[in-house]
């Protein structure tokens, strides 16, 4: 038996997915199915209930995973442990984050990191905000990166800094000429909304209503991208995270408005499993992007 095995069972544990679990180790299902087979021989006992409705570990199938928790979380210490003493920062650091962080803010990030720490792989995934919640809590991925964190007592939060949100209009619109705008004007417009479920869009609705304004929205997306463009067609407004919208500034294919009525920010953080041994190489990452500094 390797440590390995323990691993991979420990994920699958976890993530109550074997395409997720082979996913995790760079494994094929098979693989996975092979090792878990391969252990129930070892201590004679069945450790999962498979079933096609629900997956569930047996008894002996949970005192297995509480104890080899344990022996991956010291041998992981283990390894840091040596990692620092040799003052070597190598591995990969997989992250999952929300598709605005990761085209906008994250780039120049990983660009100096590999400068710096040239034997680390960075694997990045882009993830609707729920799934990178997801994928942190199944170690999927080491750091995720999300806007609005939310609490969570598996989780640890590390705020990095907040994004000034502004109105963006089309060249053209009448809110182009104004260099700030109220609030309270924006009932009325065409307004190019997020979809229900994304943290931004739960922000601006409760700001709307702290501010008794009723939006109309007459589109709906996933992701900033689809939003700015449908904005650059005139099909409405908008308000953003300002980071979002440099290079469409500087190309002047989008107008940015401020908001009068205060400082509106979204902050951004990252987040990771709680009790995870961090490696140098995540350290010195998660410590790169508190600081703000990219370049």
């Amino acid at each position: 038996m390797q440590i390995e095995s323990l691993k991979v069972y420990c994920d699958l544990a976890e993530t109550e997915s074997f395409t997720k679990a082979a996913q995790i180790n760079g494994v094929t299902q098979s693989a996975v199915s092979q090792q878990i087979s391969s252990l129930e021989r070892l201590f004679k006992s069945l450790l999962i209930e498979r079933s096609k409705k629900r997956f569930r570990l047996t008894r002996e199938g949970q005192v297995l995973y509480d104890y080899s928790k344990q022996i991956i979380q010291t041998f992981d210490s283990l390894h840091s442990k040596l990692q620092e003493i040799k003052d070597i920062i190598s591995g990969t650091i997989r992250v999952a984050t929300i598709y605005s962080i990761g085209l906008h803010d994250l780039p120049p990030y990983i660009k100096r990191f590999l400068k710096d720490y040239p034997t680390v792989h960075i694997h990045v995934e882009y993830r609707r905000a729920n799934q990178v919640y997801e994928d942190v809590l199944g170690n999927v991925v080491d750091v995720g990166l999300v806007a609005y964190p939310t609490k969570d007592s598996k989780l640890e939060i590390i705020p990095l800094r907040k994004d000034p949100l502004v109105l963006i209009c089309h060249p053209q619109h009448p809110f182009a000429k104004m260099k700030g705008i109220k609030l309270k004007n924006l009932a009325g417009q065409k307004f190019i909304g997020f979809e229900p479920d994304i943290p931004t869009r739960k922000a601006l609705d409760k700001i709307f209503k702290e501010h008794h304004v009723t939006i109309t929205n007459v589109m709906e997306f996933d992701n900033i991208e689809t939003v700015k463009r449908a904005v650059e067609i005139d099909a409405g407004v908008s308000v953003v995270p300002l980071a979002t919208i440099s290079q469409e500034i500087s190309k002047q294919t989008l107008v940015s408005v401020n908001l009068d009525d205060a400082d509106f920010f979204r902050p951004l953080a990252a987040i990771y499993k709680k009790n995870k041994v961090l490696s140098p190489a995540i350290r010195q990452f998660i410590a790169m992007i508190k600081e703000g500094d990219g370049k």
